[in-house]
Parts: structure tokens; C-alpha cells; sequence
């Protein structure tokens, strides 16, 4: 007999997420996000279809007004002869104007960085949603740990009441 699927892989496979970053959403204040577009190489590809992605340590960076995904790790692709480099510079694909605003952004506004917050496949094509994100301060992770504690218990005291 067949086992009946959740709720979260009939949405992971609806939506077709290889990899999200939850460390990035603690670390961070996501002012911003976008998805982009990702230049990959025919193994990388095969790879991720695979899921064989970690985006944990990601970040991009701005070279010669392209922006580049940097220390994104997609494993070797086993049966390829020829195979890439796991944690090559990947550069993302995004309209010009969206590009020169976030350039702005980042050098006006201090502790401000890119971080690819979820990586997942559309339409057969890879993308990434990047988020322009503010480093948040140890203060502001603890207040993030009691808010969510909070709602847990909530949640708990709510499932309690209705049996």
C-alpha cells in the first residue's frame, strides 16, 4: 500500500525546492527579495535535479555591475565525465533596473548584504530568490526566539483546547 504524502512534500513537490537557507532568516532582516535567474552548466543542472544543493553559506556579490552567487555549493554530478566545480561563482540573472537599485541599496544602507534565501526549479529552468537582507544584532535573535517560542506555545494551548 502506497504512503500518503504530507502536506509539505506535495508542496516541495508542487514547487520544485531543492534547497532553502533557514539559517539566512535568523541571521537576517530580509528588507527585500526577488527571484533571479541562475547560469548553470549542463551537470550542475543534473545535479540539482538530484538535489544535491547547499545554500546555507551562500552570498552574492556585485562585479562589474553583474551580480554573482558566491560559495553556493551544488555537488559533482556522478555519472558525468567532465564534471564542474562544486562552489564556482554563479552569475544570476536579473532585469537592469532591479540591478542598479539593489546596487544602490548597498552601498547606502550599512550591514546590508544578498543572501539566496530558497532554490528550486520553475518550469524545468533554475532560479534562486535572493533577498537583500540586514544583519541583525544578537538583541534582535533573542527577540526572534521569544516570538517564536510564543507562537509555539500558542499553537500548543490552541491544539490543547479543541480535544
Amino acid at each position: 500500500m502506497a504512503k500518503k504524502a504530507t502536506a509539505k512534500e506535495k508542496e516541495e513537490a508542487v514547487s520544485g525546492t531543492l534547497a532553502v537557507n533557514r539559517r539566512g532568516r535568523f541571521d537576517y532582516e530580509i528588507l527585500e527579495q526577488v527571484e533571479a535567474g541562475i547560469v548553470l552548466t549542463g551537470t550542475e543542472i543534473k545535479s540539482l535535479r538530484t538535489s544535491s544543493a547547499s545554500i546555507g553559506e551562500g552570498y552574492a556579490r556585485f562585479t562589474n555591475g553583474e551580480l554573482w552567487l558566491h560559495n553556493v555549493h551544488i555537488a559533482p554530478y556522478e555519472p558525468a565525465r567532465v564534471n564542474h566545480e562544486p562552489r564556482r561563482p554563479r552569475k544570476l540573472l536579473l532585469r537592469r533596473r532591479q540591478l542598479h537599485q539593489w546596487q544602490e541599496l548597498l552601498e547606502t544602507q550599512p550591514r546590508t548584504t544578498i543572501i539566496p534565501l530558497r532554490l528550486y526549479l520553475s518550469d524545468g529552468k533554475a532560479k534562486v530568490q535572493i533577498g537583500l537582507a540586514m544583519g541583525k544584532r544578537s538583541y534582535d535573535k533573542r527577540e526572534s526566539i521569544k516570538e517564536r517560542e510564543a507562537d509555539r506555545s500558542i499553537q500548543r494551548a490552541l491544539r490543547h483546547n479543541q480535544r
